[in-house]
């Protein structure tokens, strides 16, 4: 379910849809980019088989023993490929870590493009022989409607249709296993220890596959803190950092967070699987010529996305 003030799109009337319906999705998708951030997505060609394994593959892989998962992280790759351990990410700003473990899996060029040689391999995760495939699967799955929604988002800003094509095609993507692992005595942690603390997240767009418990917040324009209601099978796609510096605050890349259950149940884990949809790290994210005027002075200095995601790891801690 959707909420009043998070709109609810088929995703299907875009990709298979009429010239009108297009225009109907890029319209209604970048006035609730424009407004919110946030949108939910329906009839996205996940299957509910692959959502399910999915989750049964990141929760198995948070499950394995600590020393287990230990093997598979590296310090030297800032977080960026396989498992990251307790204690490593702050959200900018925070002085508390969040409450989480994940493990990330990156792009796999295939096509013998050079920007391969800029990529770290993926872990492979020996102890679940089906881990690495039903992860690929659905990160291409994902990658591939983010391109469609990016296609949408060119029309509604009077770009040509295929504007974020090259620059996402081998893009430096991550998709990311969440794991909030259980407290077992609340009392013992810091009073602003939670989830995931406030922040926007740096890349272009993020689309999340629901989540196994409620818990995520958007901050709305009145500065009121809105729960966001997804079904399980929904997609909720936010902006990112990246596209709002693109679009000169055009598009906004809306504050939200995780926040910790009821204290009773601080002692279950939630799990989540976000896709960080990034560029390709020599995209200029200087803000459009069309979004900059005498009412929208431009805000931000130029960068491309690789100088931007290095600025950005650094604070939040996984880069030192």
């Amino acid at each position: 379910m959707s909420t009043p003030y998070i709109p609810c799109l088929d995703l299907g009337s875009y990709i298979n849809g009429t010239k009108e319906e297009r225009k109907k999705f890029s319209d209604e998708l970048g006035r609730a980019f424009n407004d919110s951030g946030f949108v939910t997505i329906t009839n996205h060609g996940l299957s509910q088989e692959l959502i399910d394994k999915l989750y049964e593959n990141i929760k198995a892989a948070f499950s394995l023993p600590t020393e287990t998962k230990r093997k598979y992280e590296k310090p030297e790759l800032a977080g960026q490929r396989g498992y990251t351990s307790a204690g490593k990410e702050t959200a900018k700003g925070a002085k508390t870590p969040d409450l989480k473990e994940f493990w990330q899996i990156g792009q796999n060029v295939t096509d013998g493009d050079p920007v391969k040689n800029e990529y770290p391999d993926n872990e492979v995760l020996e102890e679940l022989p089906n881990f690495n495939k039903v992860t690929g699967d659905t990160y291409k799955k994902l990658e591939e409607n983010g391109t469609h929604l990016l296609r949408a988002i060119a029309t509604y800003l009077e770009l040509p249709i295929d504007y974020f094509d090259k620059h996402v095609h081998n893009g430096n993507s991550i998709l990311r296993g969440i794991h909030y692992f259980p407290i077992e005595n609340p009392e013992t942690i810091p009073d602003d220890a939670v989830r995931a603390g406030a922040h926007e997240d740096i890349n272009l767009i993020t689309l999340l596959i629901g989540a196994s418990a409620d818990g995520l917040e958007v901050l709305t324009r009145s500065n009121e803190w809105l729960p966001i209601k997804a079904h399980h099978t929904d997609i909720v796609v936010n902006v990112g950092d990246m596209l709002q510096r693109l679009t000169n605050n055009k598009l906004k890349s809306t504050t939200h967070r995780v926040v910790n259950p009821p204290r009773e149940l601080m002692k279950t884990s939630r799990f989540s699987v976000p896709f960080f949809l990034h560029p390709r790290s020599d995209m200029d994210l200087t803000s459009l010529p069309s979004t900059i005027d005498a009412e929208h002075p431009k805000i931000y200095s130029d960068m491309t996305a690789g100088e931007y995601l290095d600025e950005r790891l650094r604070e939040i801690g996984l880069k030192k």
